[in-house]
């Protein structure tokens, strides 16, 4: 008990400490780069150093699907608080977040995603979501980059791979985004396994590209599905 709750805090501390950090460092930098690049380097760092610090391993698989140089939409499925920074510290690409607007409050990393350009959306409210996914659409043709989503929602307690929400692949359609698959492993129950002596890595699974040039707002749910069996196949596979 007592080496579980010292592994918990490190974690804790860790998150705290680099997220005020590099926070405050990309903000500062963020002023003389607007276009958050520089930003997307300081959160890759700050999620690779978090993994390692927390003595957290992990393998990506399928870096050959995507192009250094293009911009995606990544679709993932959820599983812990952990996904966020194997995201971020496995996808070497410029990448922002379809994020809930609490989060855009929170010191030092709200306001790192702020300057970053992540996008925040008020799910609490239609209005409001929609408003800001259209603010979304007009930031990303005026700055493209690529945007990562867990279109669950939430974070799945059990594994199974929850029902998608459109919203962020309506997104990418209106943007003629391609979409790419991401199935991830071993984030639910790494505290356990850790805690057990377990020298568990996590896997970052990303599949080939799906395009959205000939789909519609009127496809979104059938779209949404397919995405949904893409990611589920990279979980079970």
């Amino acid at each position: 008990m007592i080496k579980s709750k010292l592994y918990y805090i490190w974690i804790v501390l860790n998150v705290v400490i680099w997220t005020i950090v590099l926070g405050t460092l990309g903000v500062l930098g963020s002023i003389f780069e607007w276009k958050g690049r520089y930003m997307g380097w300081i959160v890759r760092s700050w999620a690779k150093i978090i993994l390692k610090t927390s003595f957290i391993k992990f393998k990506v698989v399928g870096e050959e699907n995507i192009k250094p140089h293009k911009h995606y939409f990544f679709a993932a499925n959820h599983e812990s608080e952990f996904d966020i920074p194997l995201v971020f510290a496995g996808i070497n690409l410029q990448m922002v977040a379809v994020s809930k607007i609490e989060l855009k409050k929170i010191p030092f990393l709200g306001w790192a995603m702020q300057a970053a350009g992540h996008i925040f959306v008020d799910r609490r409210n239609h209005s409001r979501a929609l408003e800001s996914m259209n603010k979304a659409k007009k930031s990303m043709t005026r700055n493209p980059r690529s945007v990562i989503i867990f279109p669950e929602g939430t974070r799945s307690k059990n594994g199974e791979v929850l029902p998608f929400k459109k919203g962020g692949l309506v997104l990418a359609i209106n943007l003629d985004m391609e979409v790419v698959p991401v199935g991830i492993t071993g984030t639910r129950l790494l505290l356990e396994n850790k805690l057990k002596g377990k020298d568990d890595k996590l896997i970052l699974k990303m599949g080939r590209p799906i395009k959205t040039s000939s789909l519609n707002y009127e496809d979104r749910n059938i779209f949404a599905e397919d995405v949904r069996n893409e990611v589920v196949k990279l979980v079970k596979d």
